[in-house]
C-alpha cells in the first residue's frame, strides 16, 4: 500500500485491525505437522490467497504473509535454505494481489530456531545476515511493513530488527510471553517495550503464547513503558484437543471484547494469532466500528 509515513501515522490516529492466524488456518486446509508452510506459497498459492482474502473481507487492514519461518536457518531444516528469496517473494506477491491499494502487506518474520551466543553457537552478526536476506527479499517484492513476531530472546529480536531497519520499511516487533508474564527466555514486557523501542522499532507488542485475557495484562505493562505504537495479537484462547483436533477456546465475541479493552488502554494495532479465524476478525472489526 505505501510508505512508512502512511502506516505509522495511520496507527497513531486510529486503531488498525490486523489479521489472524496463518499457520492454524493452513492446517485446516490440510497442511500436515512437520511440513514447511512457506512451500505452499508456490505449491498451493490459491489456498494462501483465499486465507488472505477471507481476512480482508472480514475487515483486516494489515495482512501478514505466509513467511513466518522463511529465513535461511529455519528453511534449512526442510532442506529449502536455497529458496529464501523465491518463497518469501511468492508470499508477498500473493498477499499484495489480495491487498491491492486498500490494505497493508506485512512480511511475517519469525525466529531463526537457533540460540545466539553464549547459549548457542549463532553469533549476533550471523543472525543479522540471516534475517537481512529474508527482509530484503520481501521488501523488494513490495511489502509495506516488516513484522518481526513471536520472539522470546531480546538479542535475537534486536538482530532481526537491526536487519529489518536496513530495508527502510517500518519495522514492528512483537514478543511471545507465557503465563509467568515473561518470554521463554525470561524477558519482561517492560524490558521488551523499552529496549526494542530504543533499538529503533516503529512499534512493539505481544503476540502468540497467551489468550486475550492474559495478553491484555502484558500489553498494559508494555504501554506503561513506551509511547511507541503498540501491537496486540493474542491466540484465540488456549488450545485443546477434541476428537483428535486442536481447537482454541476463545469465541469471536471474546476476541471482540478484547479488541475494545485493548483499544481502551491505547493499543494501536490489534489482531490475532494461533486459532484466530476470519470469523474472530469480523467480530473484532464490527465491535471496533461501533465503539
Amino acid at each position: 500500500m505505501s510508505s512508512k509515513k502512511n502506516v505509522v501515522e495511520l496507527a497513531k490516529t486510529q486503531v488498525v485491525l490486523c489479521d489472524g492466524a496463518m499457520g492454524t488456518m493452513l492446517q485446516t486446509y490440510g497442511l500436515r505437522s512437520g511440513k514447511c508452510p512457506e512451500l505452499w506459497n508456490v505449491e498451493q498459492p490459491n489456498i494462501v490467497k483465499s486465507i488472505h482474502a477471507a481476512y480482508v473481507a472480514a475487515g483486516s487492514k494489515i495482512i501478514s504473509t505466509n513467511t513466518f519461518g522463511g529465513n535461511r536457518l529455519k528453511l534449512d531444516s526442510f532442506g529449502l535454505g536455497n529458496r529464501v528469496r523465491e518463497l518469501n517473494q511468492a508470499g508477498v506477491y500473493i498477499a499484495r494481489e489480495v491487498a491491492g491499494n486498500d490494505c497493508f502487506v506485512a512480511v511475517s518474520i519469525g525466529p531463526s530456531g537457533r540460540f545466539l551466543e553464549p547459549l548457542g553457537d549463532l553469533t549476533f552478526d550471523e543472525a543479522v545476515a540471516n534475517f537481512e536476506e529474508q527482509a530484503f527479499a520481501a521488501a523488494e517484492a513490495g511489502a509495506d511493513i516488516i513484522l518481526l513476531e513471536t520472539f522470546s530472546a531480546i538479542e535475537e529480536a534486536k538482530a532481526a530488527l537491526s536487519a529489518a531497519i536496513k530495508t527502510g520499511l517500518p519495522c514492528f516487533c512483537t514478543m511471545a510471553f507465557d503465563t509467568g508474564g515473561r518470554t521463554m527466555m525470561g524477558v519482561s514486557p517492560v524490558t521488551a517495550a523499552k529496549e526494542l523501542t530504543d533499538f529503533g522499532a516503529s512499534g512493539v507488542g505481544a503476540n502468540c503464547g497467551l489468550g486475550p485475557v492474559e495478553t491484555l495484562e502484558i500489553i498494559k505493562q508494555m504501554r506503561s513503558a513506551t509511547s511507541n505504537i503498540l501491537i496486540a495479537q493474542p491466540n484465540a484462547g488456549l488450545p485443546k484437543v477434541v476428537n483428535g483436533h486442536t481447537i482454541y477456546d476463545s469465541t469471536p465475541e471474546d476476541m471482540a471484547q478484547f479488541a475494545i479493552q485493548a483499544k481502551a488502554i491505547g493499543v494501536n494495532i490489534i489482531g490475532g494469532c494461533c486459532g484466530t479465524t476470519p470469523e474472530h476478525i469480523r467480530a473484532m472489526a464490527e465491535k471496533l466500528s461501533t465503539n
